[in-house]
Parts: C-alpha cells; structure tokens; sequence
C-alpha cells in the first residue's frame, strides 16, 4: 500500500500519538486500527493521519491484513547503547527528506544552558545554509531561528538572554527595541512559523517553528535567498507538518 508523501498530524497530538504507539507496542502480533481506536478513545478522523504518519516515519508497520505492529525505526531507537545514534541518524534522514520538499536548507535549533545550538542541520549545493557572519548566539533578536526559541522562554528568560548578548542592528530590517521585540514574540501565534526577512542577513529569509519535547526548548527552521521569498510562506506551511514528526523523534 502506497504510503501518503506528507502525512500531516497537529503538533499538539504528539501526546495522543505517543498513546497510539504504546497501544500497537502491547500488541506483538498486531493490532487493527479499529482497536487502536477503541483503546485509544480516539476517533477515526484523528486516528487515520496519525497512522499514516508513523508508517511514514518507520515506528510502525501495517501487515497484509491490515493490522499495525511496532516498526523498525522504533526498534533502533530502542535498542540501548545505539539509541543516540540512531536518534541523530533518524532526524538527519528526516532534514534531509524536508530539505529536498521545501528546496532550501533545514535545521533543528535548540536552547541548552542558555545559549542557542543548531544540533543538526541538512544543506546541500543547490540549497546552502545560511552564511553564519556572526553568531547565532548573538543574533537572537534578528534570526527566525533565535525568536522561535525565545517566544518559548518567559519575559525572565528572554530578559536573562538579552542581558548577556545585546540587541544589534544587523541590517535596515532588524528589531533593536526590546519592547517591541518582546510585543511581537508575545503577539506570535504557537501554530504559524516565525519569520525573518532579511533581518539577519540581507539577501536571505527564514521561517522557524517550535519543537517543544517535554521542558526542552527547541525548533525546527529553514533558509533561502531573498529571490526564493515567494516560496516562504508555503516552505514554512511543510515546515509546521513536520513538526510533530520531528517531536515525536525528539521524545521517543
């Protein structure tokens, strides 16, 4: 059976999907998606896509009979001294998939000890990544990737960060009021991308959206040049499908 090229699932059922996935995993031989419904309480409306995409990101399989088992994905990640490598091998797979559907660079950002750390990251020649001229530690305020991560944080955390890396003009476009920095990342709706045109780097847009894995801060972004700018608005749309995959890897 053909699987769907992008199974879309709301970034907030990643808790339900988890749920999903606990249910297959005490069925060893298998288990129908009518019972997964029943055990589940979920709907077949919500239940299909979410199916859909797991068999798409390996941690389930379908049988010929139709009933759903724990796929190989799940299995590595798993599998003890492995896990962390194969986490990595598996979000790298997954960047480089969204790199070559949205045709720009892609990365994951996360917020450790205080500081702004791209983890992984897929590019490629014909979609390089942003040309990092100054720091992204230091260009919080300016970059989609920064003001993700900061929507995450409360006004004490946004204020802690700010106090140790100064707002900077970087080009014509770049915010350098904290206040209206701050209305904006309190106005940002947790389900539409963040975005930066050409605030960072002139020549350049990005988009960025949450990946929040338990009391981790994170997010998933992307870059392209300034002539590419049309494509942004629907890049960023398969950015936000991608999301609770994304997540759900982070968390498993």
């Amino acid at each position: 059976m053909a699987l769907s090229p992008e199974p879309t699932v709301p970034f907030q059922s990643v808790q339900y999907v988890l749920r999903v996935l606990e249910t297959i995993s005490r069925h060893s031989s298998g288990v129908t998606d009518a019972q997964i419904a029943r055990e589940t309480g979920l709907p077949t409306g919500h239940l299909t896509p979410m199916l859909t995409m797991l068999r798409h990101e390996g941690y389930a399989e379908q049988l010929a009979d139709g009933a759903y088992v724990i796929g190989d994905s799940l299995v590595l990640l798993g599998s003890g001294t492995t896990r962390r490598q194969a986490l990595e091998d598996k979000i790298q797979d997954t960047l480089a998939e969204l790199r070559d559907s949205v045709g720009a660079a892609v990365y994951i950002s996360r917020y450790i000890d205080g500081e702004i750390r791209v983890t992984q990251y897929a590019d490629s020649p014909r979609t390089p990544r942003v040309y990092e001229y100054v720091d992204f530690r230091t260009a919080a305020h300016a970059s989609a990737i920064g003001k993700c991560l900061l929507t995450q944080l409360d006004r004490n955390g946004r204020r802690d960060h700010l106090s140790r890396h100064k707002i900077t003009r970087f080009t014509s476009r770049t915010i350098t009021s904290e206040q209206l920095l701050f209305s904006k990342l309190d106005s940002q709706p947790p389900t539409v991308p963040v975005l930066d045109l050409q605030e960072y780097a002139v020549g350049t847009v990005c988009a960025a959206v949450p990946l929040t894995a338990g009391s981790s801060v994170g997010c998933l972004a992307l870059s392209m040049p300034v002539e590419h700018a049309h494509r942004l608005r629907s890049a960023a749309d398969t950015l936000n499908r991608k999301a609770a995959p994304m997540v759900l890897s982070l968390t498993l």
